[in-house]
């Protein structure tokens, strides 16, 4: 059920875009290619396992773990309400 001058289903609609959105960008991201078999951050080792395991790597799991905290906001505002916008 959808209020004010939605149709039904927007709302949902909108859930979906934003998901399909943060998973497009997450593939965006993941590496592709040959992987490094030094960390570009800090250069130790990156073992065989994690490298096999994701094509592309290019640091080890500390570094990716640190550049992971960064949080990122997406630009979209599908919402449209005053409450999101002041944010």
């Amino acid at each position: 059920m959808a209020g004010g001058w939605t149709r039904d289903g927007a709302v949902q609609e909108q859930i979906e875009d934003t998901v399909n959105d943060a998973v497009a960008i997450a593939r965006l991201r993941m590496p592709a290619g040959e992987s490094a078999e030094e960390c570009d951050d800090c250069g130790d080792l990156i073992p065989e396992r994690r490298r096999s395991a994701l094509p592309g790597v290019r640091t080890c799991v500390v570094c990716q773990a640190e550049r992971d905290k960064a949080v990122v906001h997406s630009t979209f505002n599908r919402r449209g309400s005053k409450d999101s916008q002041l944010r």
